[in-house]
């Protein structure tokens, strides 16, 4: 009966648990809130000049932030494989834009083997706002 009241005791917290550690995609939104604070979105546009990018980096599950100068782009891409911090971007170009039209390549970091694909969509510029 003792072992019986002990499992149904582990059955009962197990939920709990699984739901207390914070999901890939919550991570992610968190910590884009956290690189987005204090500024403003823009009108989405279709395509940046990669020309001004100086940082871009991935956000996990969530979304790719490209930084040009105090200005940051968010592509939450439309489709394809889930984002991973570690992953490395690469992208065919006929000009020097980037498009939602785009699609970007995903190499595994540390094999660099292709491992997916995103599309991406459009680009939420954000900025913080003049005093």
């Amino acid at each position: 009966m003792r072992m019986f009241t002990l499992l149904l005791a582990a059955m009962a917290l197990a939920p709990t648990a699984a739901s207390a550690a914070p999901s890939t995609d919550q991570r992610g939104e968190a910590r884009l809130a956290q690189a987005l604070k204090g500024r403003v979105a823009g009108k989405p546009v279709d395509c940046i000049n990669l020309r001004g990018i100086n940082s871009t980096e991935i956000i996990d599950g969530t979304a790719i932030l490209y930084r040009s100068g105090s200005r940051l782009y968010v592509n939450r891409p439309e489709g394809g494989s889930p984002l991973r911090r570690d992953d490395v971007l690469v992208t065919k170009l006929s000009d020097s834009r980037l498009c939602s039209i785009d699609t970007v390549r995903l190499l595994d970091s540390s094999t660099r083997f292709q491992r997916g694909f995103v599309s991406l969509g459009k680009f939420i510029p954000y900025t913080k706002p003049r005093d």
